[in-house]
């Protein structure tokens, strides 16, 4: 399946943020850890032209741990700051505000320069729906600050936020592009909840994902749901109907709700930390 999805109001928010971008030293930009590129907008590179750009591989608690250290070299080999992060648990956000500073030091020299003393980083903090940004923004200023959520779209306009003397935030919508060039990367976005849940099949989307996990992460897989994979991720998602007694009236399988439980699970980190996508498909 092929998953698209750009609402009329991503193109509004796009207008805004490339507007707004004239304000700001900085570009904070969050991905997801288990896809870091699939859930990169490209449009944020044209947004951020010009500008000190940090990357923080948010959820970093959900992926699996040797490719967080792989993503991190990737990004910093090409030039970029990076932090691996989990906004929720708060762990990584004490580097934030150095790494910050480490990213707009020839900012602070070049206002030295002009007598320009103590001006605070104004920094806008980008991502895609669903990635963590709001809950990143309270985390990092210690107080409920942004409306957070745990499905796409929940801030709809910017938000202004005064951290300390030092830094401030613009929090921004998050936004898709128009179009996937790569099937895979809708796929993963849809997989990882990016991609609004009432548009896709949820029975395709969950085996892609067991596609994946009985490649990759094989035992993950049945140590979580106690059964025998099959060569066919459909039969496998039957196999867990059975383990986790999802049936319709008549004893047969109830293939969408286990479908469900099984996008829950992965969500949630119950599986186990997985990541979706390594850096030698990037290079």
């Amino acid at each position: 399946m092929n998953y698209q999805w750009y609402p009329g109001h991503m193109t509004k928010a796009k207008r805004m943020m490339q507007e707004d971008s004239k304000l700001v030293d900085l570009i904070i930009e969050l991905v997801d850890a288990r896809i870091p590129m699939s859930s990169r907008n490209p449009d944020i590179d044209e947004i951020g032209k010009n500008k000190f750009r940090v990357i923080l591989l948010n959820k970093a608690d959900l992926a699996n741990e040797k490719y967080n250290a792989l993503w991190a070299d990737y990004f910093k080999q090409k030039g970029v700051l990076v932090q691996e992060m989990n906004s929720r648990s708060g762990k990584g956000m004490k580097n934030i505000q150095p790494l910050v500073q480490e990213a707009c030091q020839a900012k602070f020299e070049r206002d030295r320069k002009r007598g320009i003393l103590n001006r605070p980083v104004r920094a806008m903090v980008v991502g895609i729906p669903n990635v963590g940004k709001s809950t990143f923004i309270n985390s990092f200023a210690g107080r409920a600050c942004t409306k957070t959520g745990n499905k796409p779209g929940v801030t709809k306009g910017k938000q202004w936020i005064r951290l300390n003397k030092n830094l401030e935030l613009l929090d921004t919508p998050g936004i898709l592009w128009p179009k996937f060039e790569d099937p895979k990367v809708g796929e993963r976005l849809a997989i990882i909840g990016s991609i609004n849940d009432g548009l896709v099949y949820a029975d395709q989307l969950a085996t892609a994902l067991l596609a994946w996990l009985q490649k990759e992460y094989p035992e993950l897989l049945k140590e979580r749901y106690q059964i025998q994979l099959k060569e066919d991720a459909y039969q496998t998602l039957e196999e867990i109907c059975i383990s986790r007694h999802c049936f319709l009236k008549g004893e047969a399988p109830d293939l969408m709700r286990a479908s469900r439980l099984l996008m829950e699970d992965f969500r949630s980190g119950k599986i186990g930390r997985i990541t979706l996508e390594y850096p030698e498909e990037w290079q």
